[in-house]
């Protein structure tokens, strides 16, 4: 991966239905070029997908939070991440090391939902104890890329 798929990879980052053609004038290369890098990139496995940000207050969502998890003893980790995938309102799972075995970020429409997420996560997912974290702002960041 050299400098340009780097840029390619910021700017499709930024607006993932950025044209080639616009792309390509970004990064000083034909359209055709970027659409060949792109691909090669999606290959390669570097790009995994192209998606929507979505604001989920417009949605009716206006409370997002944290939630550590720390699961039962003897519950797969694997088995765990399945199910939280079907849960509504689960936007993002993360296995940890530490105190807590993972964090989820849910958005939920209020408290009352909260509840009843955390509550289905020890139903249904293995989870014995949560701490919940209510995020009151959350700004993208949008830096340049690791080299």
């Amino acid at each position: 991966m050299d400098k340009i798929d780097r840029e390619i990879i910021g700017l499709l980052r930024d607006d993932a239905r950025i044209s080639f053609k616009d792309l390509g004038e970004r990064v000083s290369l034909s359209a055709n070029t970027v659409a060949d890098r792109v691909r090669r990139l999606v290959a390669e496995g570097a790009i995994l997908g192209f998606e929507a940000r979505i604001d989920h207050a417009a949605l009716g969502l206006h409370l997002q939070a944290y939630i550590d998890v720390k699961l039962k003893s003897g519950t797969n980790t694997h088995e765990f991440e399945e199910v939280v995938k079907t849960i509504p309102g689960v936007l993002e799972v993360a296995l940890l090391t530490g105190n807590y075995d993972g964090l989820l970020r849910v958005a939920c429409k209020d408290q009352a939902q909260l509840l009843r997420l955390i509550d289905t996560l020890r139903d249904r997912a293995g989870v014995q104890d949560t701490y919940s974290r209510v995020i009151l702002h959350q700004t993208p960041v949008r830096a340049p890329l690791a080299e």
